[in-house]
């Protein structure tokens, strides 16, 4: 039996991204630990039999003084643990958490998985992270990476070395039988769906000009907004905005929720204008749905959207481009916003069968301990 800890910066995180690979490393008779800070997910990993390790972290912070207690506090557990190999997820579980392990001499495997605002927005943080990775990931017994643009970005900044044994995985793939294919609507009103975070770096108003503009023209169309409000993140969307935009008509905020399913089955067409991803998973349930999606020529989001095959790619950061893919969805037969729904769960199947992923990570945890 090995004893095996994943460390993220939110307990929801781990529930909803790498729930398969938990269950399965349970499933082998591996003693499981979860670092995290405490959430509504903490009790149900605890459920499933986790030994679970609450820990305070500031995740879009920049205080010194707390990151260094982070490091302090998780190296505190790491060493109550004594875990035969630990796995990292997120920004600063990824850094801090390597830190740690080096000091133990306890082999880790790192999984970037995305490398969020501070690499949008270049700035002094950005020089300073980047000094952090290079240092952290220096000693990892393997690197995950979840798509290729960001190891080539590792690679050429000098983040990493050729040397690091490393690969690309496709995220967390997707569970093909819990996302299961669902026919297409026959609705006469099309229904275009953002699901995610609230954030403006996803591209909310993007979404919300092109909603503003195509509504004006008469069309039978909803835009719909899925996803969790006043996020921890400076680009969150408040209350008052959502609430402002729907007075005017432009979109319906319909809350968030734990299951997707039945909104990705009820929408015409998923919607991500983000500026950047690691590999989203509402991407991945939507085309494992079998639903058409329009989302940015940007990493992630390209790994997954093969432009006119299973959906429309357009210009990050363009209203106008994210404006004329729209009308061109709109002026597809439904046979051919069929197939594109279609074409998408053929490449899930392809490509992002969560069976696969788990099989590599777990070949690689077996290969280290």
């Amino acid at each position: 039996m090995k004893k095996i800890v994943l460390t993220a910066n939110t307990s929801w995180y781990l529930y909803n991204f790498r729930l398969g690979l938990i269950k399965e490393l349970i499933k082998q008779n591996n003693k499981i630990f979860i670092v995290a800070p405490k959430d509504n997910f903490s009790s149900k990993l605890k459920k499933l039999g986790c030994t679970f390790f609450s820990i305070d972290i500031d995740n879009k912070g920049s205080n010194p003084i707390k990151d260094i207690l982070f490091f302090y506090f998780l190296k505190r557990i790491y060493q109550k643990i004594n875990p035969d190999i630990v796995l990292h997820y997120t920004i600063k579980p990824v850094i801090y958490g390597s830190f740690a392990c080096q000091k133990l001499f306890i082999p880790f495997i790192n999984n970037i998985t995305g490398l969020g605002t501070v690499f949008i927005k270049l700035n002094w943080i950005t020089f300073f992270v980047k000094i952090l990775y290079k240092k952290a990931l220096k000693s990892s017994s393997y690197i995950f990476f979840q798509n290729k643009d960001d190891y080539k970005l590792f690679i050429k900044n000098k983040l990493i070395s050729q040397d690091i044994p490393a690969s690309v995985i496709p995220g967390t793939g997707i569970d093909l039988d819990k996302f299961k294919f669902s026919k297409y609507p026959q609705s006469s009103t099309l229904n275009f769906l953002f699901i995610g975070r609230i954030l403006k770096d996803k591209g909310f108003f993007e979404f919300v000009e092109v909603a503003k503009r195509i509504k004006n023209l008469g069309f039978k169309v909803n835009f719909e907004i899925l996803g969790y409000l006043n996020v921890k993140n400076k680009t969150a969307i408040s209350n008052s905005e959502i609430n402002h935009f729907e007075k005017k008509g432009y979109i319906n905020y319909l809350g968030s929720t734990t299951n997707v399913i039945p909104f990705i089955s009820d929408s015409s067409c998923v919607v991500l204008p983000s500026y950047r991803e690691g590999l989203p998973k509402s991407l991945l349930e939507a085309a494992s749905i079998g639903r058409p999606i329009i989302a940015t020529d940007v990493t992630g989001c390209k790994d997954i959207v093969i432009d006119n095959e299973n959906g429309f790619l357009c210009k990050p950061r363009s209203i106008d481009d994210l404006y004329q893919k729209i009308l061109k969805f709109i002026s597809l037969s439904y046979d051919k916003r069929r197939k594109l729904g279609e074409n998408g769960r053929k490449i899930m199947k392809k490509n992002f069968d969560e069976k696969k992923v788990i099989k590599k990570i777990i070949d690689h945890i077996n290969k280290i301990v």
